[in-house]
Protein backbone atom coordinates (compact mmCIF):
# COMPACT_ATOMS: atom_id res chain seq x y z
CA UNK A 1 0.00 0.00 0.00
CA UNK A 2 1.22 3.47 -0.76
CA UNK A 3 -0.28 6.29 1.16
CA UNK A 4 0.02 10.15 -0.97
CA UNK A 5 -1.32 13.47 0.73
CA UNK A 6 -2.13 15.63 -2.34
CA UNK A 7 0.45 14.12 -4.31
CA UNK A 8 3.73 15.59 -2.61
CA UNK A 9 4.55 12.40 -0.84
CA UNK A 10 4.96 10.55 -4.12
CA UNK A 11 6.70 13.29 -5.30
CA UNK A 12 9.04 13.59 -2.32
CA UNK A 13 9.84 9.92 -2.24
CA UNK A 14 10.82 10.22 -6.20
CA UNK A 15 13.14 12.54 -4.99
CA UNK A 16 14.45 9.61 -2.45
CA UNK A 17 14.65 7.12 -5.97
CA UNK A 18 16.85 9.78 -7.69
CA UNK A 19 19.10 10.58 -4.33
CA UNK A 20 21.48 8.93 -2.32
CA UNK A 21 19.82 6.58 -0.05
CA UNK A 22 20.85 5.62 3.69
CA UNK A 23 19.27 2.41 4.51
CA UNK A 24 18.32 1.33 7.85
CA UNK A 25 17.06 -2.05 9.33
CA UNK A 26 15.31 -1.90 12.47
CA UNK A 27 12.40 -3.45 14.21
CA UNK A 28 10.41 -0.98 15.43
CA UNK A 29 10.20 2.91 13.96
CA UNK A 30 8.74 5.33 16.59
CA UNK A 31 7.88 8.72 15.39
CA UNK A 32 7.91 11.11 18.30
CA UNK A 33 10.40 11.75 21.00
CA UNK A 34 7.84 13.02 23.73
CA UNK A 35 7.25 10.89 27.07
CA UNK A 36 5.54 8.24 24.84
CA UNK A 37 7.60 7.70 21.69
CA UNK A 38 10.71 7.59 24.69
CA UNK A 39 8.81 5.42 27.14
CA UNK A 40 8.15 2.78 24.10
CA UNK A 41 12.17 3.02 23.00
CA UNK A 42 12.87 2.06 26.63
CA UNK A 43 10.52 -0.56 26.99
CA UNK A 44 11.04 -2.32 23.54
CA UNK A 45 14.75 -2.38 24.31
CA UNK A 46 13.95 -4.06 27.56
CA UNK A 47 11.85 -6.82 25.68
CA UNK A 48 15.00 -7.46 23.10
CA UNK A 49 13.27 -5.47 20.22
CA UNK A 50 15.19 -2.89 18.41
CA UNK A 51 13.77 0.40 17.85
CA UNK A 52 14.32 3.27 15.93
CA UNK A 53 12.79 6.64 17.49
CA UNK A 54 12.66 9.46 14.60
CA UNK A 55 12.19 13.20 15.76
CA UNK A 56 11.52 15.84 13.18
CA UNK A 57 13.03 18.89 15.87
CA UNK A 58 16.63 19.09 16.02
CA UNK A 59 17.06 19.49 19.35
CA UNK A 60 14.91 18.78 22.72
CA UNK A 61 12.30 20.81 23.83
CA UNK A 62 13.21 23.73 26.45
CA UNK A 63 10.19 25.29 26.91
CA UNK A 64 7.53 22.89 29.34
CA UNK A 65 4.33 21.98 27.85
CA UNK A 66 3.57 20.60 30.83
CA UNK A 67 5.29 21.55 34.57
CA UNK A 68 5.19 18.48 35.92
CA UNK A 69 2.90 14.75 36.17
CA UNK A 70 0.68 12.40 38.36
CA UNK A 71 -1.33 9.07 38.12
CA UNK A 72 -0.50 5.25 37.65
CA UNK A 73 3.28 6.10 35.39
CA UNK A 74 4.54 6.79 38.51
CA UNK A 75 3.69 3.46 40.00
CA UNK A 76 5.22 2.01 36.94
CA UNK A 77 8.32 3.89 36.92
CA UNK A 78 8.71 2.71 40.54
CA UNK A 79 8.75 -1.33 39.02
CA UNK A 80 11.08 0.42 36.36
CA UNK A 81 13.88 1.58 39.03
CA UNK A 82 13.25 4.62 37.80
CA UNK A 83 11.62 6.42 40.34
CA UNK A 84 14.97 7.79 42.40
CA UNK A 85 16.10 9.40 38.81
CA UNK A 86 12.62 11.40 38.47
CA UNK A 87 13.18 12.28 42.46
CA UNK A 88 16.41 13.56 41.98
CA UNK A 89 15.34 15.08 38.13
CA UNK A 90 12.59 17.00 39.59
CA UNK A 91 11.84 20.30 41.84
CA UNK A 92 10.81 18.76 45.80
CA UNK A 93 9.92 15.04 46.28
CA UNK A 94 7.48 12.96 44.72
CA UNK A 95 4.42 13.25 46.86
CA UNK A 96 0.81 12.95 47.16
CA UNK A 97 -1.41 15.80 45.77
CA UNK A 98 -3.23 17.75 48.79
CA UNK A 99 -5.61 19.16 46.47
CA UNK A 100 -6.43 18.28 42.98
CA UNK A 101 -8.23 20.11 40.30
CA UNK A 102 -11.82 19.11 38.91
CA UNK A 103 -13.46 20.85 36.42
CA UNK A 104 -13.14 24.12 37.87
CA UNK A 105 -13.34 23.49 41.62
CA UNK A 106 -10.86 22.50 43.90
CA UNK A 107 -10.95 19.02 45.88
CA UNK A 108 -9.12 18.73 49.21
CA UNK A 109 -7.74 14.97 49.10
CA UNK A 110 -5.71 15.68 52.56
CA UNK A 111 -8.29 13.66 54.78
CA UNK A 112 -8.51 10.53 52.43
CA UNK A 113 -6.38 7.34 54.37
CA UNK A 114 -4.90 6.49 51.65
CA UNK A 115 -4.74 9.12 48.48
CA UNK A 116 -4.16 7.51 44.72
CA UNK A 117 -2.86 10.08 43.14
CA UNK A 118 0.75 10.79 43.95
CA UNK A 119 2.86 13.87 41.94
CA UNK A 120 5.79 15.24 41.03
CA UNK A 121 6.81 18.43 39.96
CA UNK A 122 8.94 17.77 36.75
CA UNK A 123 8.98 20.10 34.20
CA UNK A 124 8.47 17.56 30.36
CA UNK A 125 12.23 19.20 29.41
CA UNK A 126 12.96 17.76 32.37
CA UNK A 127 11.42 14.15 31.92
CA UNK A 128 12.16 14.38 28.05
CA UNK A 129 15.99 14.25 28.83
CA UNK A 130 15.72 11.50 31.75
CA UNK A 131 13.79 9.29 29.62
CA UNK A 132 15.85 9.74 26.23
CA UNK A 133 19.00 9.55 28.67
CA UNK A 134 16.82 5.70 29.80
CA UNK A 135 16.34 4.61 26.59
CA UNK A 136 19.73 4.90 25.08
CA UNK A 137 21.05 4.05 28.48
CA UNK A 138 19.24 0.26 26.84
CA UNK A 139 20.69 0.75 23.50
CA UNK A 140 17.89 2.65 21.49
CA UNK A 141 18.57 4.25 18.44
CA UNK A 142 17.44 7.93 18.29
CA UNK A 143 18.00 10.72 15.67
CA UNK A 144 16.69 14.31 16.04
CA UNK A 145 15.66 16.49 13.24
CA UNK A 146 14.63 13.18 10.83
CA UNK A 147 11.09 14.01 9.79
CA UNK A 148 8.80 11.20 8.48
CA UNK A 149 6.87 12.38 5.39
CA UNK A 150 5.77 9.49 3.91
CA UNK A 151 4.77 6.18 5.07
CA UNK A 152 3.80 2.64 3.73
CA UNK A 153 2.89 -1.03 4.71
CA UNK A 154 3.25 -4.40 3.28
CA UNK A 155 2.01 -7.40 4.79
CA UNK A 156 4.83 -8.24 6.63
CA UNK A 157 6.60 -4.20 6.67
CA UNK A 158 6.48 -0.75 7.27
CA UNK A 159 8.58 1.80 5.09
CA UNK A 160 9.27 5.43 6.15
CA UNK A 161 10.87 7.37 4.36
CA UNK A 162 12.49 10.45 6.48
CA UNK A 163 14.07 13.35 5.78
CA UNK A 164 17.27 13.91 7.88
CA UNK A 165 20.40 16.64 8.33
CA UNK A 166 21.83 14.71 5.03
CA UNK A 167 18.92 14.79 3.10
CA UNK A 168 16.11 11.91 2.25
CA UNK A 169 16.52 8.72 3.09
CA UNK A 170 14.22 5.59 3.25
CA UNK A 171 13.67 2.71 6.49
CA UNK A 172 11.59 -0.16 6.77
CA UNK A 173 10.73 -1.96 9.83
CA UNK A 174 8.17 -4.50 11.21
CA UNK A 175 6.30 -1.98 12.88
CA UNK A 176 5.96 1.65 12.88
CA UNK A 177 4.38 3.63 15.98
CA UNK A 178 3.24 7.26 15.79
CA UNK A 179 4.21 9.20 19.25
CA UNK A 180 4.10 12.26 17.05
CA UNK A 181 1.26 14.27 19.26
CA UNK A 182 -2.28 16.02 18.35
CA UNK A 183 -1.09 16.98 14.81
CA UNK A 184 -0.04 13.49 14.06
CA UNK A 185 1.31 12.98 10.86
CA UNK A 186 1.49 9.04 11.12
CA UNK A 187 -2.05 9.34 11.79
CA UNK A 188 -3.30 11.51 8.98
CA UNK A 189 -1.41 9.50 6.53
CA UNK A 190 -2.99 6.12 7.86
CA UNK A 191 -6.31 7.50 7.18
CA UNK A 192 -7.38 6.95 10.93
CA UNK A 193 -10.26 9.10 12.39
CA UNK A 194 -9.49 11.38 15.11
CA UNK A 195 -13.38 12.94 15.05
CA UNK A 196 -14.13 14.82 18.26
CA UNK A 197 -14.87 18.61 19.62
CA UNK A 198 -12.40 21.49 19.96
CA UNK A 199 -13.09 24.01 22.56
CA UNK A 200 -12.81 27.56 22.41
CA UNK A 201 -11.26 27.71 25.71
CA UNK A 202 -7.95 29.49 25.62
CA UNK A 203 -6.17 29.04 28.84
CA UNK A 204 -2.91 31.20 29.21
CA UNK A 205 -0.62 30.05 31.84
CA UNK A 206 2.51 32.19 33.95
CA UNK A 207 4.82 30.77 36.65
CA UNK A 208 5.60 34.06 37.89
CA UNK A 209 7.18 36.17 41.05
CA UNK A 210 5.20 39.38 41.80
CA UNK A 211 6.85 42.64 42.53
CA UNK A 212 6.28 44.22 46.68
CA UNK A 213 3.62 46.48 45.58
CA UNK A 214 0.97 43.84 45.29
CA UNK A 215 -0.23 42.71 48.57
CA UNK A 216 -0.49 38.81 49.66
CA UNK A 217 -2.60 38.68 52.84
CA UNK A 218 -1.35 35.88 55.21
CA UNK A 219 -3.29 33.06 53.57
CA UNK A 220 -2.16 33.65 50.54
CA UNK A 221 -4.61 35.54 49.39
CA UNK A 222 -4.21 38.49 46.62
CA UNK A 223 -5.77 42.02 47.50
CA UNK A 224 -6.16 43.91 44.11
CA UNK A 225 -6.75 47.54 43.96
CA UNK A 226 -9.55 47.86 42.09
CA UNK A 227 -10.79 44.57 42.51
CA UNK A 228 -10.31 43.62 46.10
CA UNK A 229 -9.19 39.71 47.67
CA UNK A 230 -8.82 37.28 45.24
CA UNK A 231 -8.40 33.56 46.65
CA UNK A 232 -5.23 31.57 45.95
CA UNK A 233 -5.94 28.02 44.76
CA UNK A 234 -9.50 28.85 43.73
CA UNK A 235 -11.02 29.75 40.74
CA UNK A 236 -12.60 33.68 40.42
CA UNK A 237 -15.30 33.61 37.69
CA UNK A 238 -16.22 37.36 36.17
CA UNK A 239 -18.35 37.56 32.84
CA UNK A 240 -15.10 37.98 30.80
CA UNK A 241 -13.37 34.50 31.87
CA UNK A 242 -11.71 32.80 34.72
CA UNK A 243 -8.87 33.67 36.47
CA UNK A 244 -6.95 31.28 39.05
CA UNK A 245 -3.64 31.39 41.17
CA UNK A 246 -1.64 28.96 43.35
CA UNK A 247 1.87 29.32 45.29
CA UNK A 248 4.63 27.24 44.21
CA UNK A 249 7.09 28.74 46.28
CA UNK A 250 6.68 31.45 49.23
CA UNK A 251 7.57 33.58 46.27
CA UNK A 252 6.97 32.35 42.76
CA UNK A 253 2.79 31.61 42.04
CA UNK A 254 1.01 29.95 39.20
CA UNK A 255 -1.32 32.08 37.48
CA UNK A 256 -4.10 30.76 34.55
CA UNK A 257 -6.21 32.78 32.94
CA UNK A 258 -9.37 31.25 30.71
CA UNK A 259 -11.28 32.91 27.93
CA UNK A 260 -13.59 31.86 24.94
CA UNK A 261 -12.10 32.91 21.82
CA UNK A 262 -12.93 31.38 18.37
CA UNK A 263 -9.52 31.66 16.96
CA UNK A 264 -7.27 28.56 16.16
CA UNK A 265 -4.74 28.03 18.65
CA UNK A 266 -1.33 27.16 18.11
CA UNK A 267 0.13 26.02 21.77
CA UNK A 268 3.37 25.78 20.16
CA UNK A 269 3.79 29.90 19.27
CA UNK A 270 5.41 31.43 21.51
CA UNK A 271 3.55 33.98 24.20
CA UNK A 272 4.92 37.53 25.59
CA UNK A 273 4.18 38.85 28.41
CA UNK A 274 2.14 41.46 27.37
CA UNK A 275 -0.49 39.26 25.72
CA UNK A 276 -0.41 37.34 29.41
CA UNK A 277 -1.41 40.96 31.39
CA UNK A 278 -3.73 42.00 28.78
CA UNK A 279 -5.85 38.32 29.38
CA UNK A 280 -5.92 39.04 32.93
CA UNK A 281 -6.89 42.86 32.87
CA UNK A 282 -9.66 41.21 30.37
CA UNK A 283 -10.81 38.99 33.17
CA UNK A 284 -10.60 40.88 36.41
CA UNK A 285 -10.51 44.45 35.00
CA UNK A 286 -7.33 45.30 36.81
CA UNK A 287 -3.47 44.74 36.39
CA UNK A 288 -1.42 42.24 37.68
CA UNK A 289 1.91 43.50 37.89
CA UNK A 290 4.81 40.96 37.73
CA UNK A 291 8.29 40.70 38.75
CA UNK A 292 10.03 37.97 36.94
CA UNK A 293 8.88 35.80 34.48
CA UNK A 294 10.45 31.87 34.99
CA UNK A 295 7.36 30.07 32.60
CA UNK A 296 4.52 31.43 29.87
CA UNK A 297 2.48 29.00 27.66
CA UNK A 298 -1.15 28.92 26.33
CA UNK A 299 -3.14 26.22 25.56
CA UNK A 300 -6.70 24.77 24.46
CA UNK A 301 -8.68 22.07 25.13
CA UNK A 302 -9.56 18.83 22.42
CA UNK A 303 -11.85 15.59 22.91
CA UNK A 304 -10.78 13.51 20.38
CA UNK A 305 -9.99 9.63 20.37
CA UNK A 306 -8.34 7.61 17.29
CA UNK A 307 -11.29 5.47 15.80
CA UNK A 308 -8.47 2.74 16.25
CA UNK A 309 -5.36 2.92 17.44
CA UNK A 310 -4.03 -0.05 15.05
CA UNK A 311 -4.12 -0.52 11.36
CA UNK A 312 -2.10 -3.69 10.70
CA UNK A 313 1.35 -2.69 11.32
CA UNK A 314 0.51 0.75 12.09
CA UNK A 315 -0.42 2.05 15.51
CA UNK A 316 -1.09 4.89 17.03
CA UNK A 317 -0.10 5.63 21.45
CA UNK A 318 -0.27 9.03 23.14
CA UNK A 319 -1.28 12.30 22.37
CA UNK A 320 -1.83 10.97 18.60
CA UNK A 321 -4.70 8.36 19.72
CA UNK A 322 -6.12 10.86 22.18
CA UNK A 323 -6.83 14.30 23.34
CA UNK A 324 -8.63 15.22 26.85
CA UNK A 325 -10.18 18.67 27.49
CA UNK A 326 -8.08 18.96 31.20
CA UNK A 327 -4.94 18.99 32.29
CA UNK A 328 -2.85 16.55 34.27
CA UNK A 329 -4.22 13.52 32.22
CA UNK A 330 -1.61 13.49 29.27
CA UNK A 331 1.65 12.34 29.80
CA UNK A 332 -0.15 9.64 32.27
CA UNK A 333 -2.18 7.78 30.09
CA UNK A 334 0.09 8.38 27.12
CA UNK A 335 3.18 6.34 28.77
CA UNK A 336 0.79 4.07 29.69
CA UNK A 337 -0.28 3.31 26.40
CA UNK A 338 3.71 2.70 25.53
CA UNK A 339 4.01 0.07 28.73
CA UNK A 340 1.20 -1.72 27.41
CA UNK A 341 2.12 -2.26 23.41
CA UNK A 342 5.70 -2.74 23.92
CA UNK A 343 6.27 -6.14 25.31
CA UNK A 344 2.79 -7.20 22.60
CA UNK A 345 5.12 -6.17 19.71
CA UNK A 346 8.20 -7.99 21.15
CA UNK A 347 5.66 -11.09 21.68
CA UNK A 348 5.29 -10.90 18.06
CA UNK A 349 8.63 -9.86 16.54
CA UNK A 350 10.02 -12.29 18.32
CA UNK A 351 7.40 -15.36 17.17
CA UNK A 352 5.55 -16.32 19.72
CA UNK A 353 2.92 -13.90 20.00
CA UNK A 354 -0.36 -16.01 20.98
CA UNK A 355 -3.27 -15.48 18.51
CA UNK A 356 -5.13 -11.84 18.88
CA UNK A 357 -2.32 -10.52 21.52
CA UNK A 358 -1.28 -7.23 19.51
CA UNK A 359 -4.82 -6.97 19.19
CA UNK A 360 -5.45 -6.85 22.85
CA UNK A 361 -3.25 -3.21 22.72
CA UNK A 362 -6.54 -1.33 21.23
CA UNK A 363 -8.93 -2.89 22.90
CA UNK A 364 -7.01 -2.50 26.56
CA UNK A 365 -5.96 1.40 25.57
CA UNK A 366 -9.00 2.16 23.75
CA UNK A 367 -10.82 1.47 26.76
CA UNK A 368 -8.41 3.08 28.80
CA UNK A 369 -8.53 6.39 26.78
CA UNK A 370 -12.27 6.05 26.69
CA UNK A 371 -12.13 6.24 30.70
CA UNK A 372 -9.98 9.40 30.76
CA UNK A 373 -12.23 10.86 28.20
CA UNK A 374 -15.37 10.24 30.29
CA UNK A 375 -14.27 12.10 33.43
CA UNK A 376 -12.73 14.70 31.36
CA UNK A 377 -15.36 15.61 29.22
CA UNK A 378 -17.22 15.77 32.90
CA UNK A 379 -14.86 18.49 33.81
CA UNK A 380 -15.53 20.35 30.55
CA UNK A 381 -19.61 20.42 32.10
CA UNK A 382 -18.69 21.40 35.60
CA UNK A 383 -16.35 24.36 34.46
CA UNK A 384 -17.70 25.77 31.27
CA UNK A 385 -21.04 26.54 32.91
CA UNK A 386 -21.50 30.70 33.72
CA UNK A 387 -24.94 30.54 35.07
CA UNK A 388 -26.88 30.22 38.58
CA UNK A 389 -27.92 26.53 37.51
CA UNK A 390 -23.61 25.75 36.39
CA UNK A 391 -22.34 27.32 40.03
CA UNK A 392 -25.46 25.06 41.62
CA UNK A 393 -24.09 21.98 40.01
CA UNK A 394 -20.28 22.69 41.06
CA UNK A 395 -21.57 23.64 45.09
CA UNK A 396 -23.45 20.14 44.75
CA UNK A 397 -20.14 17.56 43.14
CA UNK A 398 -18.25 20.06 46.14
CA UNK A 399 -20.71 18.67 48.74
CA UNK A 400 -21.08 14.26 47.25
CA UNK A 401 -16.62 14.82 47.44
CA UNK A 402 -16.71 16.04 51.17
CA UNK A 403 -17.21 12.14 51.67
CA UNK A 404 -14.19 10.14 51.57
CA UNK A 405 -15.69 7.50 49.05
CA UNK A 406 -16.53 9.47 46.08
CA UNK A 407 -13.43 11.47 46.25
CA UNK A 408 -11.43 8.67 46.45
CA UNK A 409 -13.20 7.32 43.31
CA UNK A 410 -12.57 9.88 41.46
CA UNK A 411 -8.82 10.39 42.32
CA UNK A 412 -8.90 7.15 41.00
CA UNK A 413 -10.24 8.33 37.79
CA UNK A 414 -7.41 11.30 37.52
CA UNK A 415 -4.51 8.98 38.44
CA UNK A 416 -5.76 6.05 35.96
CA UNK A 417 -5.74 3.89 38.95
CA UNK A 418 -9.25 2.94 38.68
CA UNK A 419 -9.07 1.30 35.26
CA UNK A 420 -9.70 -3.05 34.72
CA UNK A 421 -8.72 -4.18 31.25
CA UNK A 422 -12.06 -5.32 29.45
CA UNK A 423 -12.02 -10.08 30.47
CA UNK A 424 -12.93 -12.67 28.36
CA UNK A 425 -14.57 -14.51 31.39
CA UNK A 426 -16.61 -12.00 33.80
CA UNK A 427 -16.14 -14.52 36.31
CA UNK A 428 -12.64 -13.96 36.68
CA UNK A 429 -11.05 -13.09 40.14
CA UNK A 430 -11.57 -9.87 41.13
CA UNK A 431 -7.66 -8.59 40.82
CA UNK A 432 -7.70 -9.74 37.01
CA UNK A 433 -7.45 -7.06 34.81
CA UNK A 434 -5.85 -4.40 37.43
CA UNK A 435 -2.56 -3.12 38.34
CA UNK A 436 -0.39 -5.00 40.89
CA UNK A 437 -0.18 -3.57 44.12
CA UNK A 438 3.33 -3.55 44.98
CA UNK A 439 3.45 -6.64 47.92
CA UNK A 440 6.14 -6.46 50.35
CA UNK A 441 7.41 -10.19 50.12
CA UNK A 442 8.97 -12.12 52.35
CA UNK A 443 11.48 -15.15 50.93
CA UNK A 444 13.94 -17.36 51.77
CA UNK A 445 16.46 -14.44 50.78
CA UNK A 446 15.17 -11.69 52.73
CA UNK A 447 12.48 -9.21 52.17
CA UNK A 448 11.42 -8.30 48.68
CA UNK A 449 8.95 -6.50 46.88
CA UNK A 450 6.98 -6.72 43.69
CA UNK A 451 9.12 -3.05 42.16
CA UNK A 452 12.10 -5.35 43.04
CA UNK A 453 11.12 -8.16 40.45
CA UNK A 454 9.85 -6.19 37.40
CA UNK A 455 12.33 -3.72 36.66
CA UNK A 456 13.47 -5.97 33.88
CA UNK A 457 9.96 -6.07 32.66
CA UNK A 458 9.82 -9.87 32.22
CA UNK A 459 5.99 -12.13 33.50
CA UNK A 460 6.29 -12.88 37.05
CA UNK A 461 4.29 -15.67 38.57
CA UNK A 462 3.64 -15.36 42.37
CA UNK A 463 2.92 -17.78 44.61
CA UNK A 464 2.14 -16.65 48.12
CA UNK A 465 0.62 -19.67 49.54
CA UNK A 466 3.56 -22.10 48.83
CA UNK A 467 1.20 -23.80 46.16
CA UNK A 468 3.51 -26.72 44.16
CA UNK A 469 1.25 -27.46 41.81
CA UNK A 470 0.66 -24.42 40.09
CA UNK A 471 4.39 -24.00 39.92
CA UNK A 472 4.17 -27.20 38.38
CA UNK A 473 1.47 -26.06 36.00
CA UNK A 474 3.71 -23.08 35.07
CA UNK A 475 6.86 -25.03 34.20
CA UNK A 476 6.23 -25.25 30.59
CA UNK A 477 6.55 -21.29 30.61
CA UNK A 478 9.51 -21.02 32.86
CA UNK A 479 11.45 -19.85 29.20
CA UNK A 480 9.56 -16.59 29.01
CA UNK A 481 7.86 -15.93 32.82
CA UNK A 482 9.92 -15.76 36.20
CA UNK A 483 8.61 -17.88 38.99
CA UNK A 484 8.78 -16.79 42.46
CA UNK A 485 7.29 -18.05 46.14
CA UNK A 486 7.08 -15.42 48.34
CA UNK A 487 4.68 -14.52 51.89
CA UNK A 488 2.88 -11.53 52.13
CA UNK A 489 1.09 -9.66 54.65
CA UNK A 490 -2.95 -10.14 54.16
CA UNK A 491 -2.30 -11.70 50.69
CA UNK A 492 -4.55 -11.05 48.25
CA UNK A 493 -4.81 -14.22 46.43
CA UNK A 494 -2.91 -17.39 46.93
CA UNK A 495 -0.73 -16.75 43.38
CA UNK A 496 -0.43 -13.61 40.61
CA UNK A 497 0.26 -13.74 37.15
CA UNK A 498 1.68 -10.72 36.42
CA UNK A 499 2.09 -9.29 32.55
CA UNK A 500 5.47 -7.30 31.86
CA UNK A 501 3.35 -4.02 31.86
CA UNK A 502 2.35 -4.86 35.61
CA UNK A 503 -1.47 -5.92 34.89
CA UNK A 504 -2.64 -8.95 36.52
CA UNK A 505 -3.33 -11.34 33.86
CA UNK A 506 -4.85 -14.18 36.28
CA UNK A 507 -5.66 -15.07 40.16
CA UNK A 508 -5.61 -17.96 42.14
CA UNK A 509 -9.19 -17.78 44.48
CA UNK A 510 -7.63 -18.04 48.51
CA UNK A 511 -7.81 -21.98 48.41
CA UNK A 512 -8.98 -22.20 45.20
CA UNK A 513 -9.14 -26.40 44.29
CA UNK A 514 -5.99 -27.38 42.73
CA UNK A 515 -7.27 -28.98 39.75
CA UNK A 516 -9.09 -25.99 38.89
CA UNK A 517 -6.80 -23.11 39.92
CA UNK A 518 -3.96 -25.28 37.56
CA UNK A 519 -6.47 -25.21 34.30
CA UNK A 520 -6.82 -21.77 34.50
CA UNK A 521 -3.18 -20.86 35.16
CA UNK A 522 -2.61 -23.01 31.78
CA UNK A 523 -5.10 -21.37 29.84
CA UNK A 524 -4.05 -17.50 31.38
CA UNK A 525 -0.34 -19.06 30.26
CA UNK A 526 -1.25 -19.87 26.92
CA UNK A 527 -3.53 -16.76 26.07
CA UNK A 528 -0.98 -14.35 26.72
CA UNK A 529 2.33 -16.00 26.51
CA UNK A 530 2.05 -18.29 23.46
CA UNK A 531 1.87 -22.20 23.23
CA UNK A 532 4.25 -24.21 26.00
CA UNK A 533 7.81 -24.86 25.75
CA UNK A 534 6.44 -29.09 25.40
CA UNK A 535 4.43 -28.02 22.28
CA UNK A 536 7.45 -26.06 20.15
CA UNK A 537 10.56 -27.03 18.19
CA UNK A 538 13.60 -26.28 20.29
CA UNK A 539 14.28 -23.77 17.80
CA UNK A 540 11.24 -21.52 18.47
CA UNK A 541 11.94 -21.58 22.14
CA UNK A 542 13.41 -18.30 23.20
Amino acid sequence: MCVVVNGRIERERGEILRGEQLMTDTEVIIVGAGPTGLMLAAELRLAGVRPLVLERQPLPQETPKANGFSGQILELMRYRGLLERVEAASVGPIHTAPRIQFGGVHLDLSHLAVSPIWGVHLPQPRLERLLDEHARELGADIRRGHEVVGISQEEATVTADVRGPQGLYRTSARYLVGCDGPRSRVRDLAGIDFAGTTYPEVNRLGQVTLPDSVTRLDNGDLDLPGFGRVRAASFTRTDRGVFGFGWLTPEMLLVQTTEDEPADLDGDAPMALAEFQDSIRRVLGVDLPVKEVIRLSRYGFQARQAERYRDRRFLLAGDAAHQFPATGIGINVGMLDAVNLAWKLAADIHGWAPTGLLDTYHGERHFAGARAMYQTQAQVALRRGQDPAADALRDLFLELCADEQPLHRIAAMIAGSDVRHPLPNPDQHALTGTFAPNLTLYTDQGTTSIADLTPTARPLLLDLADRPELRAAAQDWQHRIDIHTAKTDHRPADALLIRPDAHIAWAASIAEPTDTAALTLRDALSRWFGAPATTLPAAQIS
